[in-house]
């Protein structure tokens, strides 16, 4: 009886320590209970306590704290031992961050490059073969550039220009990360056209055009995203350089100028409405000679003074002209424009000095005919010239890409 009396004594200990850890619960419940707790309840309750690790370890670069991130090719997410269910990234002004999951689900990387002087925050999850989560968070900041290099465009915003026109960004230096830069100018034209870009100059600009002339009344909108570029090593595109730009294609207008002839035949809207009388430049010297080829007005700029020593190497007898109703075809000097000073060689002989000359009076006259036809003109306005004696005009003179195959451009 005695040992009996002793297990007793530990089984209402038992059922004591199980009465005290249900709380308030009442002794009813308890001694309900009581044979049942005895045989293995607690066991069961330590073990449904325990959380599970994971296996799934995530890693996020840059890690957690990190400053004077790169934009562009930092950000990775990615996990071993498991799979990312799910990554967020967020950026300052608490949008998400765009981004592509490796089929695998091994990996996480932006779609595209993030943006200077920012903080980020990234929260991943991934799961292990058991279906157990496990999540890392990290936040960090991009770097502020030390050198921006800035980039002026030819586009003025709400402006109508001609079937000709060509986007142009100049940047302020050599652009080395070329594919960058492109990424991050888009073109979008409300008929569809497909846009492709070309670099001159020693890539330091970029132009960019359809295969064939705009067709009138087409919407252009011009996106940049260059703030964030990496252009050159350590030098970046400037706060300047994210804009929006947009402009319409007005009617069409093409003049060519046959230099054998002196005449200038202009054509809107697929009509030759007028055939003009004109005089190019002289076979001698041979540098007078215009220019052959497709070019386009990149700017109307009125009465302009022409200078022969503001030409290198330019010969023959020296001039200094005040020349109305100026419209730039190339950046060397070419133009059409008014003369009044050539007398009867408007239809009959080339006398100029590179430049397509119309008959003008000085100081100009909307009433002349190169008034008229400055008047009836706009930036973008392709002025072809052929059978002259000189030399074929380089497509990285002026607006004058138009001079390349679409395949080569």
């Amino acid at each position: 009886m005695k040992s009996i009396r002793v297990v007793m004594a530990v089984g209402g200990l038992l059922l004591a320590t199980a009465c005290s850890s249900g709380g308030t619960g009442g002794t009813t419940g308890a001694g309900g209970s009581g044979g049942g707790g005895a045989s293995g309840q607690p066991g069961t309750v330590a073990s449904s306590s325990q959380a599970k690790t994971s296996a799934a370890v995530v890693d996020i670069e840059p890690k957690d704290g990190s400053t004077g991130v790169a934009p562009s090719g930092a950000l990775k997410v990615s996990v071993a031992s498991g799979k990312l269910t799910q990554v967020a990234v967020t950026a300052p002004d608490g949008s998400a961050v765009a981004g592509t999951l490796a089929p695998d689900g091994s990996s996480w990387t932006p779609a595209a490059g993030l943006s200077v002087s920012s903080t980020y925050k990234v929260a991943a999850q991934a799961t292990d073969a058991n279906g157990v989560a496990s999540t890392t968070n990290s936040t960090f900041t991009t770097l502020t550039p030390k050198k921006t290099a800035g980039s002026q465009d030819n586009i003025t915003t709400g402006a109508t220009y001609g079937v000709g026109m060509i986007i142009q960004i100049q940047f302020g230096q050599m652009v080395k990360n070329k594919a960058a830069v492109e990424k991050a100018v888009t073109v979008e034209a409300s008929d569809g056209s497909v846009v492709k870009g070309h670099w001159f100059n020693e890539d330091n600009w970029f132009e960019l055009r359809p295969q064939a002339y705009w067709k009138p009344g087409t919407t252009v909108k011009v996106h940049l995203r260059l703030k964030s570029v990496e252009i050159s090593p350590g030098v970046y595109g400037g706060a300047a350089s994210d804009r929006d730009e947009s402009f319409t294609i007005g009617r069409s207008q093409v003049s060519t100028v046959d230099a054998a002839t002196h005449q200038m035949t202009v054509v809107t809207d697929g009509r030759a409405n007028r055939v003009i009388p004109i005089t190019s430049g002289a076979s001698s010297p041979a540098n007078w000679a215009t220019y052959n080829g497709t070019m386009v007005i990149e700017r109307k700029e009125g009465t302009v003074e022409m200078k022969s020593a503001s030409v290198p190497n330019l010969g023959g007898t020296p001039y200094d002209e005040k020349v109305p109703d100026s419209m730039r075809l190339t950046d060397t000097g070419t133009y059409v424009h008014g003369n009044y000073w050539a007398g009867g060689a408007f239809g009959h002989e080339n006398v100029s000095h590179g430049c397509v000359g119309l008959q003008d009076v000085e100081g100009g006259s909307p009433d002349s005919v190169a008034g008229k036809m400055y008047a009836d003109s706009i930036v973008g306005d392709v002025v072809i010239v052929k059978n002259s004696v000189g030399t074929q005009v380089d497509p990285g003179n002026g607006l004058s890409g138009w001079n390349i195959n679409w395949n080569n451009w």
